[in-house]
């Protein structure tokens, strides 16, 4: 089944699954490069760098593809709440949070993206939740739980550690679909999706080095090639590619749906670290990727959900 009634997009539809499977392969491979900026430079500077980078790079694609550079007064303020939400309280939740946990039960617990999307796409949206939906995302929840338990028994954080992780995770997860959601509204969707990305990456940049000079003081940087090398990836692949193609499949598919790539990207992250960590699968990750693999494509089979007409 490739689209939903009345022509409506599934994941299945081409122009939403090749999206679909790309940010989640690129988003799986940035959880070891973040992993690699953990380190002498403090998270906030990291996220700092990230999204200056971002916000040149997306300029630029502003005025290749000769798109309109600025917006009203609405526009501005859309693009600063989406900045303060997706582009610094999420990623430093996320970056700070792997000062507490690894980097894999930062991506496992992020896999749960997609419940409080679904919840506030119904309650602000009125998007319906379908059988399929919930049922895939029941048993895909099983198999984040098993990688989660596989995880917190391989990590050398302590349960002080791990509780303090998640809940900073958890922040992450909040701020971030908040962003979703206000990304399926259909006020928002009025302006070019690349320029509103642009001025919300610079907003989120500037906030992040104000929030940086305040919290940890003044610029602090690595003279590592791979360090810089990892913020230019982070930054242009990780977020000017990534972000714009996520934010059209929420627009077109609702943010339930969409946030189902953040359940394939810890299985992604996970193969990637076999390839170049040497990471050894044992029967418990192997049955959690399974179920999460299972859940993900029964909830496939969603269609999209509907905004319910109002009568006149």
């Amino acid at each position: 089944m490739n689209a939903g009634e009345g022509g409506e997009p599934s994941l299945l539809t081409p122009r939403i699954l090749i999206p679909f499977l790309l940010v989640s392969l690129i988003w799986g491979s940035t959880w070891l490069v973040i992993k690699d900026q953990i380190s002498q430079v403090p998270p906030s500077w990291s996220v700092s760098y990230r999204f200056i980078i971002a916000a040149a790079a997306m300029f630029v694609l502003v005025v290749y593809k000769r798109l309109p550079f600025r917006l009203d007064r609405t526009g501005y303020l859309f693009a600063l709440i989406l900045g303060l939400f997706q582009f610094s309280f999420n990623f430093n939740f996320v970056y700070n949070a792997e000062l507490f946990i690894t980097s894999g039960l930062v991506a496992v617990l992020f896999a749960l993206l997609m419940v409080p999307n679904a919840i506030m796409g119904r309650v602000f949206l009125g998007h319906r939740i379908s059988g399929a939906f919930l049922g895939g995302s029941a048993i895909a929840a099983v198999g984040i739980a098993l990688l989660f338990w596989h995880e917190y028994r391989a990590s050398p954080a302590s349960l002080e550690q791990v509780l303090i992780g998640a809940a900073l995770a958890f922040g992450g997860i909040m701020s971030a679909s908040i962003a979703n959601v206000m990304q399926a509204g259909e006020r928002l969707k009025s302006y070019p999706m690349i320029t509103v990305l642009a001025w919300a990456m610079l907003f989120g940049a500037l906030i992040n080095v104000l929030l940086s000079w305040i919290t940890v003081g003044p610029p602090v940087y690595e003279t590592r090639a791979a360090y810089w090398g990892g913020i230019v990836y982070l930054g242009v692949i990780g977020s000017v590619v990534t972000f714009p193609l996520y934010f059209s499949m929420i627009r077109e598919i609702g943010p339930g749906k969409a946030a189902y790539s953040s359940v394939l990207v810890p299985v992604v992250a996970m193969i990637l670290s076999t390839i170049f960590e040497a990471y050894v699968w044992t029967w418990l990750p192997a049955a959690g990727a399974v179920l999460a693999m299972l859940g993900l494509l029964v909830a496939l089979r969603a269609r999209k959900p509907k905004t319910p007409r109002i009568a006149a």
